[in-house]
C-alpha cells in the first residue's frame, strides 16, 4: 500500500470536502470563499461550558500535573462551572468591565482556565499576557505598556514569588487587586482559593446579558516592530471560528471524546482560541502539558505523552524535530502515538519538508498508514482560523482553503498575492487605537494581515494555498531580483538540518543573499564531538560544524534557480533570540525584521570580506 492511498483510507472520515468559490475581479483581485455556508454558532463561550456541565458533569475538562511522577489533578465540567460561577461573582463585586478587565500574567494552568472562563462568563474581557514579559524580560517595557493600556481591575499570577519583580515593576501603573494561587507571606495578594461569592443571581443576570459582540478577550500582537497592540476578540469571533472548525473536521461531532495534550500558551491565539476552545466547544478533555520544546523541558512533554495519547497532536516545527528524535528511540511510544492519534497538526511556521517526510515514513512503517499531517492559517485578528487544510496535502506548507463563513481576497502586489480576510471571525479592531484600526482594513472591510500566499494550483483553488512570506519581508538584490524570504528560509533550514534551528535572510540592497543562523546547539555539539560543558563559541567554530554548514549551503545552491535562491555566506549566532527585543515569540517563531534590526552588526559582519567568522558557500 502506498503512503498516499493509505492516507486516503485513514483520513476520509475526518475531513469535509474542500469546495471553493473563486471570483476573479476586473481590478485583478481574486476572491475566495467556501461554498459551504457557515453553520449557526453559539451566543457565547459560556454556553459551551453550561452545556457540557449539564450533559457530562463528571467528565474531565482540564487536567494538570507538576512533574512526570505526580498524578494528574483533574477538574470536571460540573466542578468547572461551579468554580466559574463563584469566581465570576467575586469579579463582579470588584467592579470589573471592559474598561477594567482581568489580566493574567501566568502560564497555562487549571486556575488560569477557571479565571479566564469566569471573566468571559460575566461579560468581562480576559487578557492573558505572555509570561515571558514577566519572567524573561529584563526591562518589563512591554508589560508596563500593556498594563497602562488595559487599566486592569484584577491581576492574576500563579505564584507571587517568581512574579515579584514584574509585580514591583508595574506597581505604580494600576489600581488592580493581585490574586495568586500561591501567595508569599510578605505579599498583599489574595489567594485564589479564598475567593467567595454568593452573588449567584447577579452572575446569572450578567451571563444572560453576554452577546455575540461582547468583548471576550484581549489578545496581543507580538510587538516585534512596535509595542504590542491589544486585539479585541469578541464572543462571535470565538464561537463562529469553532463552528467553522467543526464543519471542516466533522469527526469533532462524533461519539469519541476529544483528548488534547497541549503546551501552547493561552496568551496566544493558537493555544487559547484554537486549541482550548476546540476542547470546550466539543466537550473534550485538555491535559495541560507543563513541558515545551526546549532542552530540559521536553522531557516532561514526553513523559506526559507516554501517559496521554491525544486525538490530535499539536506542535510547532521545533517540537516536531524533538518528537521525531524521541520516537526513534522509543518503539512503544512510537506505536501508541501513530496508532491512536488521528491528526498531526503543525502551526506557528511551515514544517520543514524533511520533518514532514520523516513523520510520514515513520507512521507508515509503524502502523501501515500515514497519520494525516495538516495545518491552518490565520492570526490573532482572525480568532485565529481563516484557512484550513482539511484534505491530503502533497507536501508541507499547504495552509488549506477558506473555512465556512470566511472570505479571502488576494491582491496583486509586485510579483506576489497579498491576502486579506473578512468574516465573523475577524476583529472589530484594536483596543483604544482607532488610527491603527482604520489602517488595518481596506475599503471593502477586509483585514490586511500583511501575508502573501500562492496557489498550489491556480486552476484548482480547492487544492489549497501556500504561505509565501510577509509582503514586507521580501527584498531586492542590487541586480533587481526579488528574494522570497519565507520560501528561502524553509528551504535553507531543510538543507542545513539538523544543525540549524532557524534562519534570518539578509541581503537587502546587496549583491548576494546571506543567512544569520540560530543553531541547534545539541546537534552542533554532537557534530563537533564536544560535551555539554564546552563553550558555545568553541562548538560553533568547530571545523566539523563549519564544514557541514558549508556542505548544506552548496546543496542549496546546487538545486539551481539563481542568486536569490541560495546564500553565498552564513553566520552562526551564539546569542539566542531575545524576547525583550521581539526577536522570538512564545511559540518559537523568529521575527525576521526584528532580528535584522537588533543584529545590524552581524548583518555588516557577514558582508565583510576581511572577516573569517562567516562560512562561505563553496563555489
Amino acid at each position: 500500500m502506498t503512503a498516499i492511498s493509505a492516507l486516503a483510507q485513514a483520513s476520509e472520515p475526518l475531513f469535509a470536502p474542500a469546495a471553493i468559490q473563486m471570483d476573479r475581479r476586473s481590478d485583478g483581485t481574486i476572491w475566495l470563499s467556501s461554498k459551504t455556508p457557515l453553520a449557526p454558532y453559539a451566543r457565547c463561550v459560556g454556553d459551551w461550558l453550561e452545556e457540557w456541565a449539564t450533559r457530562h458533569p463528571d467528565r474531565t475538562f482540564l487536567a494538570e500535573r507538576q512533574s512526570a511522577v505526580t498524578p494528574w489533578q483533574r477538574l470536571t465540567y460540573g466542578d468547572a462551572l461551579k468554580r466559574v460561577r463563584v469566581v465570576g461573582g467575586w469579579l463582579l463585586e470588584q467592579g470589573l468591565s471592559a474598561e477594567r478587565p482581568l489580566v493574567i500574567l501566568s502560564e497555562n494552568s487549571v486556575d488560569h482556565g477557571v479565571l479566564m472562563l469566569a471573566a468571559m462568563h460575566i461579560g468581562v474581557p480576559a487578557a492573558s499576557i505572555s509570561p515571558a514579559y514577566s519572567l524573561v524580560s529584563k526591562d518589563f517595557e512591554k508589560l508596563k505598556h500593556l498594563i497602562g493600556l488595559l487599566d486592569p481591575g484584577v491581576i492574576y499570577v500563579s505564584n507571587t514569588g517568581p512574579f515579584a519583580s514584574a509585580l514591583s515593576a508595574i506597581a505604580g501603573l494600576h489600581r488592580a487587586q493581585i490574586v495568586a494561587s500561591v501567595v508569599d507571606p510578605a505579599s498583599a495578594a489574595i489567594a485564589l482559593s479564598s475567593l467567595q461569592s454568593s452573588n449567584g443571581e447577579a452572575v446569572e443576570t450578567a451571563f444572560r446579558s453576554v452577546g455575540p459582540d461582547t468583548i471576550a478577550k484581549f489578545l496581543f500582537t507580538s510587538g516585534s516592530t512596535d509595542l504590542p497592540k491589544a486585539v479585541i476578540n469578541t464572543q462571535r469571533m470565538l464561537t463562529s471560528n469553532q463552528a467553522a472548525k467543526a464543519q471542516v473536521w466533522p469527526f469533532l461531532d462524533g461519539p469519541d471524546t476529544l483528548v488534547i495534550l497541549d503546551w501552547l500558551p493561552w496568551s496566544h491565539t493558537f493555544g487559547a482560541n484554537h486549541n482550548f476552545n476546540c476542547v470546550l466547544r466539543n466537550g473534550g478533555t485538555l491535559y495541560i502539558d507543563g513541558g515545551k520544546p526546549l532542552p530540559g523541558l521536553f522531557e516532561l512533554s514526553l513523559a506526559n505523552l507516554r501517559d496521554v495519547i491525544p486525538t490530535i497532536y499539536f506542535n510547532v516545527p521545533r517540537g516536531f524535530d524533538m518528537l521525531i528524535a524521541a520516537l526513534n528511540e522509543d518503539a512503544a511510544l512510537r506505536h501508541r502515538f501513530f496508532s491512536q492519534t488521528k491528526l498531526i497538526f503543525y502551526a506557528g511556521a511551515a514544517l520543514p519538508q524533511h520533518l514532514w517526510e520523516k513523520l510520514e515514513n515513520m507512521s507508515l512503517a509503524t502502523v501501515g498508514h500515514v497519520v494525516p499531517l495538516v495545518s491552518a492559517w490565520g492570526s490573532t485578528e482572525t480568532a485565529p482560523l481563516a484557512t484550513d487544510c482539511h484534505f491530503r496535502a502533497q507536501r508541507s506548507g499547504n495552509i488549506g482553503v477558506p473555512v465556512p463563513g470566511t472570505e479571502v481576497k488576494l491582491v496583486p502586489v509586485s510579483d506576489k498575492l497579498e491576502v486579506r480576510v473578512r468574516g465573523p471571525n475577524v476583529t472589530p479592531g484594536y483596543w483604544k487605537s482607532p488610527e491603527q484600526t482604520a489602517k488595518a482594513f481596506d475599503t471593502d472591510g477586509f483585514y490586511m494581515i500583511g501575508d502573501a500566499i500562492t496557489f498550489a494550483d491556480p486552476e484548482r483553488p480547492e487544492a489549497g494555498l501556500f504561505f509565501d512570506g510577509r509582503v514586507t519581508e521580501d527584498f531586492k538584490l542590487t541586480s533587481g531580483t526579488w528574494v522570497s524570504v519565507g520560501k528561502l528560509r524553509v528551504e535553507g533550514i531543510a538543507a542545513l538540518a539538523p544543525l540549524v534551528q532557524d534562519i534570518v535572510v539578509t541581503g537587502h540592497d546587496r549583491d548576494e543573499v546571506g543567512f544569520l543562523m540560530f543553531p541547534n546547539v545539541a546537534a552542533c555539539r554532537a557534530k563537533a564531538s564536544l560535551g555539554a560543558d564546552a563553550p558555545i563559541a568553541e562548538v560553533l567554530s568547530a571545523s566539523a560544524v563549519r564544514e557541514a554548514i558549508a556542505l548544506g549551503l552548496s546543496l542549496l545552491k546546487a538545486r539551481g534557480g539563481g542568486s536569490s535562491t541560495f546564500a553565498t555566506r552564513a553566520l552562526l549566532l551564539a546569542e539566542p533570540p531575545s524576547v525583550d527585543d521581539g526577536e522570538i515569540t512564545d511559540k518559537g517563531y523568529i521575527n525576521q525584521r526584528a532580528v535584522l534590526s537588533c543584529r545590524s552588526a552581524a548583518v555588516e559582519l557577514i558582508c565583510d570580506d576581511a572577516r573569517s567568522d562567516w562560512i562561505a558557500c563553496p563555489r
